[in-house]
């Protein structure tokens, strides 16, 4: 195939744009930071797993608390009672009795009242549990609202690049003949469509062509197209390839 230099030279340019395209919808498919959120979500539900356990034994708290509150009162209900009854009676052993059940009554408010106290320590520490998980949880959904937030701007970013190097490339191969993007096309299916000639290597496969293939080049015009004896890609040659 004969083509003049200048459109083999466009050729690198449309190997530079395949390759920003590619590089572009590698970073759309695989956004940054895409297996941190996913470890954050489980995270987050083993979290909210804890918590739910965590409110559970703070309800627990609250709800002994109340019952011990209510035995409170209807201590002091009886007790209130039987001292009215005690300041009412003249009768010795009815006295006797209401005094006998007031301390028992008394001795049952003091054990109810230590229990009250130890109930509120835990209850104190089940808030200040639940507060503490509640803030690992905010934190977690904000690090993933961040990540996530930065993954879709790499998503929107490689978007507009992916656009933006298809319109260019579009224009660059409405400059080059049509058989020679159609070879090129062909070649970068397989792998490396073009690659400059540069100091004796191919910039297509990075390999250092041997003097017998570099003597093969010299003897061909320049507007031949010719091919990588190693990679297979269409070697474009400049002024600096070193033949």
């Amino acid at each position: 195939m004969k083509a003049s230099p200048s459109d083999q030279a466009r050729l690198l340019e449309l190997a530079a744009l395949d390759a920003g395209i590619r590089h572009a919808e590698h970073a759309r498919r695989n956004p940054a930071h895409t297996e941190r959120v996913k470890e954050l979500l489980a995270v987050r539900q083993a979290q909210s797993a804890e918590l739910t356990g965590l409110l559970g034994a703070r309800d627990d708290a609250k709800a002994e608390l109340a019952r011990i509150e209510s035995d409170v009162a209807l201590v002091d209900a009886r007790a209130a009672r039987d001292a009215g009854r005690l300041a009412a009676t003249s009768n010795a052993k009815d006295a006797q009795a209401l005094e006998h059940e007031i301390v028992s009554l008394t001795k049952r408010k003091s054990d109810l009242e230590d229990a009250e106290l130890e109930i509120m320590e835990r209850l104190e520490a089940a808030d200040a549990a639940v507060a503490g998980q509640e803030e690992l949880i905010s934190a977690t959904n904000a690090e993933g609202a961040r990540l996530s937030a930065e993954g879709k701007a790499a998503v929107a970013d490689a978007t507009a690049r992916i656009e933006s190097a298809t319109r260019d490339r579009s224009a660059v191969a409405a400059q080059v003949p049509a058989d020679l993007v159609a070879l090129y096309e062909r070649l970068a299916d397989r792998g490396v469509g073009a690659g400059a000639l540069r100091q004796r290597t191919c910039e297509g496969c990075r390999m250092v062509l041997s003097g017998t293939d570099l003597q093969v080049l010299r003897r061909a015009e320049d507007d031949d197209v010719v091919m990588c004896p190693e990679c297979g890609c269409i070697l474009v040659r400049t002024g600096e390839s070193g033949l």
